[in-house]
């Protein structure tokens, strides 16, 4: 049996090729039309979601925060506005990726199943990424094997990232969740945090992606 993958979308056409497309590369697709249906499923038997935005009965946004209440199944966002405001505003709500209509189904699945592939391993509070180790429930990080420091912004900088593998995190929501909220942390800030994290990482650094106009990711790659 394949992962399975819910899709809330409420276009009869568009819904139809990507279930298709979805069971032709070995997904077991579950399809809801409204945000009201999706709002009475329970997320933990899938493996990902995909969100359409614009859903009659309840906004897809609405569903992405009442999913991230409880859940960390990834989130992939379908919508027809391109605007980096929009995008970021999905982000900040928890989504893991942002497709803008229209798109070639074929594309959809790809990123399905790039989304899936994330060599990250999550189990009992530890996360792994190539040669980088993150005990959450420690507080310890590895690099190659080797113990690093980091202060307790540093790590929750790191961690944040690594819960969401290959996600996006809006700076904003970086700054609001992150920082210290005693000092009136800013984005500039942040900034500085992450590069103090990419001088500690060493040949890990790289891990700590910059994304232009938005803010950092993890970039996950098998070890080689």
């Amino acid at each position: 049996m394949g992962h399975r993958v819910l899709l809330v979308e409420d276009d009869e056409k568009l819904g139809r090729q990507i279930v298709d497309n979805l069971s032709e590369a070995g997904f077991e697709a579950t399809w809801a039309k409204t945000g009201t249906e999706a709002l009475g499923i329970n997320p933990e038997p899938f493996s990902l979601l995909v969100l359409d935005l614009m859903l009659p009965g309840a906004h897809g946004l609405d569903v992405l925060k009442h999913l991230r209440r409880g859940s960390d199944v990834p989130v992939l966002v379908l919508s027809a506005r391109n605007d980096t405001a929009d995008k970021v505003r999905a982000l900040e709500l928890g989504a893991d990726d942002y497709v803008t209509k229209p798109f070639w189904p074929e594309e959809l699945v790809a990123r399905v199943q790039a989304r899936l592939r994330r060599p990250t391993l999550q189990r009992a509070g530890l996360i792994e990424a190539g040669d980088l180790a993150i005990d959450l429930v420690s507080r310890r990080v590895h690099v190659a094997g080797d113990s690093i420091e980091l202060t307790k912004v540093e790590f929750d900088l790191l961690a944040a990232l690594a819960r969401r593998p290959g996600a996006a995190i809006p700076r904003s929501w970086l700054v609001e969740n992150v920082l210290d909220p005693d000092r009136a942390g800013t984005e500039r800030t942040l900034d500085v945090h992450v590069s103090r994290l990419r001088k500690k990482l060493g040949p890990c650094a790289r891990c700590v992606a910059t994304v232009w106009g938005v803010g950092y990711r993890l970039e996950i790659s098998p070890s080689p």
